[in-house]
């Protein structure tokens, strides 16, 4: 597990170096980093319980703002989100966004269940 809560810590970190150009980026830097810590934290067998609930209920929250949007994206027949955003196009913000938060919700679920263990 040690290698890979490390190489989890690294993907996040680098998830946070590339946030810059983003209209938003300092939320993002800034849950990226967090998860980048905790799996560093997790790494050398260290789990903070409460920490982990706070932040996957915050991210629930985030993701429950974004979800109408993302539900109206697969209605929409999922169209491609890997194009250059434009103001006609704002599903691809959404649903980046969407994904991303649940891919950090993810990540911290994982660690919550291995502090239970």
């Amino acid at each position: 597990m040690k290698i890979i809560n490390t190489i989890l810590a690294l993907l996040f970190a680098l998830f946070a170096a590339v946030q810059f150009n983003d209209p938003d980026s300092w939320n993002w830097i800034l849950l990226y980093l967090f998860i980048s810590v905790v799996c560093f934290a997790a790494a050398k067998g260290r789990y903070h319980k409460g920490l982990l609930l706070m932040a996957m209920s915050g991210m629930l929250a985030w993701m429950a703002f974004l979800l109408p949007g993302f539900i109206n994206w697969i209605r929409e027949g999922m169209p491609t989100i890997v194009d250059e955003m434009k103001t006609t196009k704002p599903h691809i913000e959404i649903v980046r966004e969407f994904l991303g938060l649940l891919l950090a919700f993810l990540t911290l679920g994982f660690h919550y269940f291995k502090a239970n263990r």
